[in-house]
Formats: structure tokens, C-alpha cells, sequence
């Protein structure tokens, strides 16, 4: 099923699935089953969450994001010491914690897999949870090989020799001035990984260097001020992740001023 997406509408289901891992389990499980999912798997311990979202062919794991009323995912993403990671390299302690917490019950359900092609993805938190549980994956011979990956709105994960180290397809989807894609900083030793897809300040996706990405953030930052909005904060909604992929699906662009 999802092998046979090209990959706009590859990208715009992950992204959906992103967003409806921050929904309760009745919600979560109506609107995954209207995007052709049969079997729905909740994953919760001590505040680390997941859903397993599988059909006929595939496994999708989709770690759920930040939640600003959770303690416990906002003591994640301030707990950004380096520790040694369970792979290769140092990576950041809260996002691998949140990882500890869920991984025992992931690796059983993947481990029983034999057949089917396995999928992560997230937003924000979830978005470096899945990089790392996807890593775990690749180092461990009993698992099942892993497609790709999608994140959207993802964190730093890792210093640089285990950002290298992670042998897997990354689509990272950045939205302008999301500023959770700029943190941890790159001063405490910080990488991202994975193949950028950068979607500027109106919404389509473009090639930028480094210089244009500089004005398109000032662009960016402008209609954030006229709209009376935060850009670096509303950037980082997988909403606005959603609507802009939608658009990107169709073959269609916002109007570029």
C-alpha cells in the first residue's frame, strides 16, 4: 500500500499519521482506520507514547510529538546531555529515555513481524524517537528492515559519529522558521540527519541556499508580525506541515508574492 504512493502523497500520509499520534485512542484509531489501517496499537509508559498503525503490507510506528501540558515531554526536550547511545555515538538523553520507555514493547511487536515493511515517523519529539528507535532497528540482526523514515519539525538527535551512523532512508521536512529544527544547538555537537525538504515562508517546497533561506526566514518573520503570529512557534505545527503537503500532493503552490 504505501510502497505503491509516489512520494508527495508518501510524505502527506506520514505527516497525517504525525498528527494523529497526539490524539486520543478513539479518535486516533477512527481516523487511522479511514486512512486504511486495520490494526492499532497504543504504546504508553510513563508519559512516552507511540502508536503502531498496521494493514496488509505495512507496519507504520508513529511517535507522538511534544505536548506543552506534559511534564514529562517538556523534561525531554530540556534534558539535552549527550549520553552514549544504544547504537554508535552520543545522543540526547530525554529524546533516548522516551525511547527506553516504549522500545520493549516496539521491539516485541516488530520482532514478530516476518513479512511486512516496517515504517517510522513523528513531529517534533516524535519526530527524534522514531530516528532513534529506527536506528535501534538497524543494528539488531532479529529485526525487520526499515523502509524510511518521516519527520517533520525534528530536533537535533545526535552528535555527528551517530548521525553517520544511521544506515536508513530519512525524509526530514523542515517548515521555515520552525525553530525546533534548530535546536540542540550545533555548539554542543549536534547533527541533524537525513535528506532536508525545505518548505519555505508561503508554503512550497524549494532547493534554497543558504542565502536565500536567510531572507526567505525574514520573509517569513514579516507575515508572521502582520498576522500578529510567532512564526518560529506556529512553523512548527504539524498542521501547518499538513496543509502545506496537501497543497504539494495535489501538484499545486501557494501564490508567491
Amino acid at each position: 500500500m504505501i510502497s505503491s504512493l509516489n512520494f508527495k502523497y508518501r510524505s502527506l500520509l506520514f505527516a497525517r499519521l504525525a498528527g494523529i499520534a497526539y490524539l486520543d485512542s478513539v479518535n486516533a484509531i477512527k481516523q487511522a482506520k479511514e486512512l486504511g489501517f486495520t490494526d492499532i496499537e497504543f504504546y504508553d509508559r510513563d508519559g512516552a507514547q507511540a502508536f503502531r498503525f498496521e494493514n496488509n503490507e505495512d507496519i507504520v510506528i508513529a511517535c507522538r510529538g511534544t505536548q506543552p501540558t506534559q511534564w514529562n515531554d517538556v523534561k525531554a526536550d530540556l534534558r539535552a546531555i549527550p549520553v552514549m547511545a544504544e547504537t554508535v555515538g552520543r545522543v540526547h538523553l530525554g529524546f533516548k529515555a522516551e525511547v527506553d520507555d516504549l522500545w520493549p514493547m516496539v521491539k516485541q511487536d516488530l520482532k514478530a513481524n516476518k513479512i511486512k515493511k516496517v515504517w517510522f515517523c513523528g513531529h517534533s519529539l516524535g519526530a527524534a524517537m522514531a530516528t532513534i528507535m529506527a536506528s535501534r532497528c538497524n543494528v539488531d540482526r532479529t529485526m525487520p528492515d526499515i523502509e524510511e523514515i518521516y519527520t517533520y519539525g525534528s530536533p537535533r538527535v545526535g552528535w555527528s559519529k551517530y548521525v553517520k551512523s544511521l544506515n536508513v532512508t530519512h525524509h526530514r521536512w523542515v517548515n521555515n522558521n520552525d525553530i525546533v529544527t534548530r535546536v540542540p544547538l550545533t555548539i554542543m555537537g549536534y547533527r541533524h540527519h537525513g535528506t532536508e525538504h525545505y518548505m519555505n515562508s508561503y508554503g512550497n517546497i524549494r532547493p534554497l541556499t543558504s542565502w536565500q533561506r536567510i531572507k526567505d526566514r525574514f520573509r517569513g518573520m514579516r507575515a508572521g508580525i502582520k498576522k500578529r503570529d510567532i512564526d518560529s512557534f506556529s512553523d512548527h505545527l504539524i498542521t501547518n506541515y499538513i496543509a502545506n503537503l496537501e497543497t504539494y500532493a495535489r501538484n499545486m503552490e501557494f501564490l508567491q508574492r
